[in-house]
């Protein structure tokens, strides 16, 4: 038989040819209505990306709710907020959903609308106009009503942090009925009306005593309340042991920084510095509360974090916060990408390392809010926990051409996703790391490619580069699959799907989940879809 590598098949009537242009112009395949749309609610924070406007990514999604059943919709916005841990996008549905299908909309919005941010997100939306009505409407108002009131008194009054609008914004658009007097006195005190203040709740009343002097315990409240006082080491450390998972892995540097570590001192003098820092202990009892925190694996699924910004916390640490703390951030990552498949065989890892990876922000580009995790950052992290899960794996990064780069399997996860993010810039060539193991005749059983798919230098009319590399590593490697893991809202792939290839989006834990299900035991094309279609109202 003939060697395919040199005499691969031609192009024949049954493969796709390429149907549309990505970003940059280039051939691409585009997605199904339902996949795109999936794409669009596992990446999409409504910023602005390296390619594309928060307005145009707005435009998009609104376009493709149109010509797709409400079912669906609602069931994305469950699975990309569940699974997914997005905002704004599964919030962006419920607003759509509350024009095309109101009795869908009341399944879904107790799931998605599941704290006070994203009820704000929710009211935003429904006020900015974008879904066809400037007002919440008489079930969005019910929805709403029946949220306030399903919410704990404590819990209402630390969900009233935030503007734009603010809870109380809220409440005076929705007229919720109180259904009982220290409810009714809760919604006067957050509408700055007159109230009995000895009838608020408990939480509300030490948090007032503490503001004006009557009480030196720090009220169990979000921190943000107490920023503009006048708060020191003891008051700090109060915060720090009532502060849930989230909060204490973004403000680690802020409780070192108010010595609540016992590892800060305050004194002038470098000599002085040094002498307290070599005989003054940690504080054994907070290190040892914050790093068993940390490890609480529960409350870490709890929170919906996504592993890089573990990874992020980390490598933000400064001198001042314990080993301890530190090491049990590993451990913290350990547990997040727990769903990293373990994989019989040959597994290459292709991390895009091109311009548009290095210099585009994982949530995109809003002025003020624009998160410091590039998405080379979590092609990175995601490369280095392959590599920690599966030791032989080997990474191929990226961008004109392949990158050389040798990552130790003993290195710990940090540490090969630093040396992956350091590298970076050129034009995208997503056919590039197949190219390389079609030329050195390469065996493999998994290749996972972690791109934002905006290849170019690679442009074919026929088919694309990586379809057309694609097939070569195929015919030489029968059984193999193609995992394209793209961490963009684009509605375009390089390589349409089959029973071969896997076109999934998203940068949480559950992305591992899928890409381990899909090495065991292959899907049927429209995987990607068929689970968000398994969700249950």
């Amino acid at each position: 038989m003939a060697n395919k590598t040199l005499f691969p098949t031609h192009l024949n009537s049954s493969e796709p040819k390429p149907n549309c242009r990505n970003e940059h112009g280039a051939p691409a395949y585009k997605f199904p209505a339902k996949h795109a749309l999936a794409q669009y609610a596992a990446t999409g924070c409504l910023n602005a990306t390296y390619y594309a406007s928060a307005k145009e990514q707005l435009t998009t999604i609104l376009n493709l709710c149109q010509d797709i059943d409400s079912e669906f919709i609602g069931k994305t916005a469950i699975y990309c907020r569940e699974k997914g841990y997005m905002k704004d996008v599964p919030a962006l549905l419920c607003a759509v959903l509350s024009v095309s299908d109101p009795e869908v909309l009341k399944l879904v919005f107790p799931r998605v609308i599941d704290n006070g941010k994203q009820l704000r997100n929710f009211v935003q939306i429904m006020r900015s106009g974008a879904v066809g009505r400037k007002s919440l409407g008489s079930l969005p108002k019910r929805l709403v009503r029946n949220w306030l009131a399903a919410r704990k008194a404590q819990t209402l009054f630390r969900d009233s942090i935030g503007n734009q609008p603010s809870l109380a914004d809220v409440i005076k658009m929705v007229h919720p009925h109180p259904e009982s007097e220290v409810r009714s006195v809760l919604y006067a005190y957050l509408l700055g009306k007159e109230h009995d203040a000895e009838k608020l709740p408990a939480v509300v009343r030490a948090f007032e005593d503490y503001k004006v002097g009557k009480t030196n315990e720090v009220p169990d409240v979000p921190f943000q309340m107490l920023a503009s006082l006048n708060l020191g080491t003891r008051e700090w450390t109060e915060i720090a042991r009532n502060a849930p998972w989230k909060m204490t892995l973004m403000n680690l540097n802020t409780f070192a920084r108010h010595d609540v570590f016992g590892t800060n001192p305050t004194s002038a003098g470098i000599f002085t510095d040094w002498v307290k820092r070599t005989l003054r202990k940690p504080s054994t009892e907070m290190v040892d509360l914050i790093a068993d925190r940390i490890r609480d694996t529960q409350a870490m699924k709890l929170a919906r974090i996504f592993p890089y910004q573990i990874m992020v916390a980390h490598c933000m640490l400064n001198p001042e916060v314990p080993e301890t703390i530190r090491k049990a951030l590993l451990s913290a990552m350990e547990s997040a990408i727990e769903n990293v498949p373990r994989i019989k065989g040959q597994v290459y890892v292709c991390p895009d390392v091109s311009g548009s990876m290095a210099f585009s922000s994982i949530t995109g580009h809003r002025k003020g809010s624009s998160s410091v995790v590039r998405c080379i950052d979590v092609a990175a992290l995601i490369s280095a926990a392959m590599v920690r899960t599966n030791p032989n794996t080997k990474v191929i990064p990226f961008e004109h051409e392949v990158v050389s780069i040798k990552l130790p399997a003993k290195a710990t996860i940090f540490q090969n996703a630093k040396r992956l993010a350091s590298i970076g810039g050129g034009g995208t060539n997503c056919s590039a790391p197949l190219a390389l193991l079609n030329k050195r005749n390469s065996k493999g059983d998994l290749v996972i490619l972690v791109s934002d798919n905006q290849s170019w230098v690679d442009s074919s009319s026929r088919r694309t580069g990586l379809y057309r590399e694609w097939i070569i590593f195929k015919s030489r490697n029968p059984n193999a699959k193609l995992v394209c893991l793209d961490i963009q809202p684009y509605m375009h792939t390089q390589i349409p799907e089959g029973e071969d290839v896997l076109n999934v989006g998203g940068f949480s834990d559950q992305v591992f989940e899928v890409i381990a299900g899909f090495a065991e035991n292959g899907f049927n094309p429209g995987h990607f879809v068929k689970r968000i279609e398994e969700v249950e109202f």
